[in-house]
């Protein structure tokens, strides 16, 4: 049941854009949001992600999904600038802007499945007069009725929880 709490997903529907959150070392994202623009969910998939040593995440997970045979033209890179915090919180307020800036007002944000819930509320919270469906990704670790058996799991749970306390009491 607690790891259930963490995840969110509100199915999808259409919208503007598909945005697909940084943070995630194995495609398992941006291979769902690619996805949901195949099946007609929305037009573009917009990629987040913080800088890298030599670029920004979001280019090297959209070259990932054009080696899975995705076309370059379904995203667009939307690095979080240099120096910012690598944070959701951070995340929102910066995508945020950028979509207000572009007259984006709907869209389907994409994440790992453990990561859905706090990324809705702090979405939400920054920017609420953006409309946000969440869809997760799934988690080559987690899953809700078997994250205790491998090791990597019980690391993703018990740090989701830290940093879902820590939302909640308002960092």
């Amino acid at each position: 049941m607690p790891a259930r709490l963490l995840v969110e997903d509100d199915g999808p529907r259409k919208a503007d854009a598909i945005v697909v959150l940084g943070g995630d070392a194995y495609g398992q994202r941006i291979i769902k949001g690619a996805e949901l623009e195949k099946a007609g969910y929305a037009p573009i998939v917009l990629v987040s992600g913080p800088p890298y040593l030599l670029g920004a995440e979001s280019d090297e997970v959209i070259e990932y999904a054009k080696r899975q045979g995705f076309p370059a033209a379904l995203f667009r890179s939307v690095p979080l600038p240099a120096g910012s915090a690598d944070s959701t919180r951070v995340e929102a307020i910066y995508f945020g802007k950028y979509l207000k800036d572009n007259g984006i007002h709907k869209v389907l944000l994409v994440t790992s499945n453990y990561h859905t819930r706090r990324a809705a509320k702090l979405w939400r919270l920054e920017d609420p007069w953006l409309d946000v469906t969440v869809v997760p990704a799934p988690d080559r670790y987690f899953t809700t009725d078997g994250w205790w058996e491998s090791r990597q799991g019980k690391k993703t749970f018990l740090y989701e929880w830290v940093k879902t306390l820590a939302t909640w009491l308002g960092d």
